[in-house]
């Protein structure tokens, strides 16, 4: 997958929030099995990591964008 413009960039990003607040809710909960949370934290941090990349090559890609005109 490939983010294509800026709405897909936000969109993305508060996935990604999403994502990351899970992971560490499941980090922080005992109460789960052990072998189902270890899975479905590494699924979550595979998924993480997609999306992280994916945002990284999108800003490395796009022109720099200046500030204002300076005075």
């Amino acid at each position: 997958m490939s983010l294509k413009n800026d709405i897909e960039l936000a969109n993305t990003r508060a996935k990604l929030h999403r994502l990351e607040m899970r992971y560490e809710e499941l980090r922080n909960d005992t109460s789960e099995d052990d072998h189902v949370r270890e899975l479905t934290m590494r699924s979550l941090k595979g998924t993480i990591n997609q999306f992280t990349e994916e945002i990284a090559r999108y800003e490395a890609h796009q022109p720099v964008r200046r500030e204002a005109a300076r005075s």
